[in-house]
Formats: C-alpha cells, structure tokens, sequence
C-alpha cells in the first residue's frame, strides 16, 4: 500500500472520529489500529499497537506530569493568585491602562508558577474582570488581554508542554529546553503589554495609584514565598540538583507547604484537588500512550520522510520551509489543543527542522510557542473559551479586540523562528546544550 493511501487511512480516520465528537485519545488509538490492519492481521496489529502504548509511558520522566498538575491545582486553591495580583499592580500599577497591565504580569507569575495557560487564565482572569468593571474597562478588551498573556506560562517554566516534547522528540534535555522557554515567554508577555498600552492610552483608561514604598515592601514580601518556588524548581533542575520528576515532587510539597501556612487548604479540598489531577493527568498519559501507537505507524508506513519530502519539494530555502512548517504548526493549532498536537507533529516535523540545522531544543521552542497561538483562537482555543466565561462576554466582543495581540505572537513567532539565539542563548550560557 503506498504511503499516500497510509496518510489518507489514518488522518482520514482520525478526522473522521472527531467530527463524530470521539475524544482526542480515542481516535488517536482507532485511526492507528486500523491504519495497521492494513498491513497487518488482526492478532498481530492489536499485541503491537497495545504493546506501542505501553511503551509510550514506558519513561521515568512523564511522572512529572501528574506532579506539575497536581502542584498547580494546589495553587489555584491556595490563594497565590490573589498575593501575585497585589505584586503585579506593584509593578505595572503606574502603566497607562494599568488593571490590564496587571493582568499580563499576572498572568505570567501565575502561568509560570501553575505550567498552566488555562488555570492562569482563568485564577488571574476571573480576579482582573471584577476590578477592571469597576473601573469601566470595556470587556472584550478585558478578555483579550487575558487570552493573549495566559499562555506565556506555557513558555516560562516549570510547564508540562516540555516535558511532553522531550518524550516524545527521543529524551532532549528538558533543563535546556525549560532554559530556552524564559526569554521567548516574556516577550510574549511583553508584546501584550506593549499592545494593551497603546489601547489604553487611546481609551484613556486610569492608573492606579502610587503606592508607598512600605506597601510596595509589604506586597513584595507577602509574594516572596510563591516567587521562591520557580526558584527552587527551576534553579534545583537546571543546576542539575534534581531531575524534573523530583523537581515536580518538590512543587507539590512546598505547593502543600505554603497552602497549609496560608490556611487555605483542608482534607476535603485536598480530595477534591487529587481527583481533579487524577482526572486530567489520566487524559494526558492515555494521549501519550496513544501518541506511542501512532508514532510506531507514521514509522513504520513511511508517513515522516514522505511528508518531510513533499515539504522539501516545495524550496530548497531553509527560511521558507520554517515558514511553511509554521503556517501548517499554526492552522494544526486552531484545532487540536496543545498535547495532541505536540504529539502527533513532533515525529513529523523535527526530522525536517534538524535536517535543516535547527536544533531540537530550539524547535521545542518554536513548536510550543506555535500551539500557544492555538489556544487563543476558536474553534477549540482553551484560553479563549475560558477568558469569554470569566469576563462574561462573547466571542465577536473579544476577537474584535485580539487580533492586534494575535498578530503580535505570530510576528513573535517569526522572529523565534529566525533568530535561534533568542531561545538558544540561555541555555548556552548554563552549559546545558
């Protein structure tokens, strides 16, 4: 059977199943099966599929996943949200259009400390919506501030998108591409704010007042302990103290810690938190396993080096085939949320980039700055439909007023894309490549 009706049977199939509204998983697993019946017996297809999936959890390093969730969840009930708003009105307070200001940073503290872009979007989000009413802040405005910062904490670590790649893309080091997210994440965050500033300086929206050194002292200290995690977790990986599995174990203990100082946890929170992780972390893990079974056929049928050389058909010119690869990165982005995606497209695309000099930890980079632009554009962008919930307005409101800040990622992205140093360079410095 050619590999053109291989790639036709199993995206065919997989597209199918989601139209049919099966879960992601699902038809992840269904599409490969049958992509191998093809091929194979029925007794033979099944033991290696099955077999594949096993092997795809098969890594020490996945236990950080439940870990991070689990430690993020604890935030999000661990009234850190509100401390990391006090000290991002400390320092954005005096920005014109400060409230929105405050979101962005917000947002980035929040997201890097949770590795979450929804939990950030929605802790930070639903917080700023009050405040910015009573200030008379035009809603979709609101909201588009919201969507366009949350998934910065998907780039600044600790977050799970780069475990996930490091799984999957044959065990780079995670240290190095947790390294590489820090400069590309603020930027992304800085983009926001620049946007949000030249909005509200035409809106003429307040400031906030000028708070005295003592109060500004006060909120720092008061944010000290929920900072000194990224610190701990980040610095402890990254100086090669511990592994991101045990950094994880270290998050959901001083997570723990910090919430049972803060009062704000009990037994039956706890519960409700643990299930919830139980929940989310099963999803993701049978993604994984699926992803497993999928990567096996794409390897087995041929589909990579078939769709590396049509991509390479097309021009010969390194700077065209990233831009190729980022068009088809972005439009896969509008509609499958960001570990599938990460899953599915990294056997696909890394052997291009780095037979074309890019390395594995810049194209990391690269990839998940991509699938952070997805989830801020219907039709399944997560922190799109969670930022119209909490800001209570609709979708014409907020994308009428986030594309200037679309347009700024992907311009963002471009120059990620071309200019390696701006990912490579941190990780270089730490002797971590």
């Amino acid at each position: 059977m050619s590999v053109g009706i291989v790639i036709a049977v199993l995206f065919g199939v997989f597209a199918v199943l989601l139209f049919m509204g099966a879960p992601i998983s699902i038809s992840i697993v269904v599409s490969s099966l049958v992509t191998t019946l093809f091929t194979l017996p029925w007794d033979q297809a099944t033991f290696i599929i099955m077999q594949k999936m096993n092997n795809g959890l098969d890594s020490f390093s996945l236990l950080a996943v439940p870990l991070f969730i689990l430690a993020g969840n604890i935030m999000n009930n661990g009234g850190i949200a509100r401390r990391l708003i006090n000290l991002a009105l400390v320092i954005a307070g005096r920005i014109p259009g400060s409230l929105a200001q405050t979101n962005v940073v917000g947002n980035m503290l929040f997201g890097a400390l949770s590795g979450s872009a929804v939990a950030a979007a929605a802790a930070i989000g639903g917080t700023m919506q009050k405040m910015e009413r009573e200030q008379g802040y035009n809603r979709g405005f609101g909201a588009a501030v919201n969507v366009a910062s949350a998934p910065a904490g998907l780039l600044i670590p600790p977050t799970t998108a780069f475990i996930v790649y490091s799984t999957i893309a044959g065990g780079v080091s995670i240290s190095a591409l947790f390294m590489a997210g820090v400069i590309p994440g603020i930027l992304l965050g800085a983009v926001s704010m620049i946007i949000a500033f030249v909005y509200a300086k035409k809106e003429k929206y307040p400031t906030s007042e000028r708070v005295t050194a003592s109060v500004a002292l006060k909120t720092f200290v008061d944010a000290i302990p929920s900072l000194l995690l990224i610190v701990v977790v980040v610095g402890g990986i990254a100086a090669g103290i511990f592994t991101a599995t045990e950094g994880a174990g270290i998050a959901v203990l001083y997570c723990l810690i910090l919430s049972i100082i803060y009062r704000t946890i009990n037994l039956e929170v706890l519960k409700k938190m643990l299930m919830t992780t139980a929940g989310t972390s099963g999803m993701i893990l049978f993604l994984i396993a699926g992803s497993g079974a999928m990567s096996w056929v794409m390897a087995f049928t041929g589909i990579p080096g078939a769709i590396a050389d049509a991509i390479l058909s097309v021009s010969d010119n390194q700077l065209v085939i990233f831009l190729l690869m980022n068009v088809i990165l972005l439009v896969v982005g509008m509609f499958l949320d960001i570990t599938p995606a990460i899953l599915i497209f990294t056997p696909i695309f890394l052997p291009i980039a780095t037979s074309l000099g890019m390395d594995p930890v810049h194209f990391g980079v690269v990839l998940v700055l991509n699938m952070c632009i997805g989830t801020m554009t219907p039709p399944v962008g997560s922190v799109l439909f969670v930022s119209i919930g909490v800001f209570r307005t609709t979708m014409e409101e907020v994308v009428a007023k986030l594309w200037p800040f679309l347009i700024g990622a992907i311009v963002l992205l471009l120059v990620i894309t071309y200019a390696a140093p701006l990912s490579m360079w941190l990780p270089g410095v730490m002797g971590l490549l």
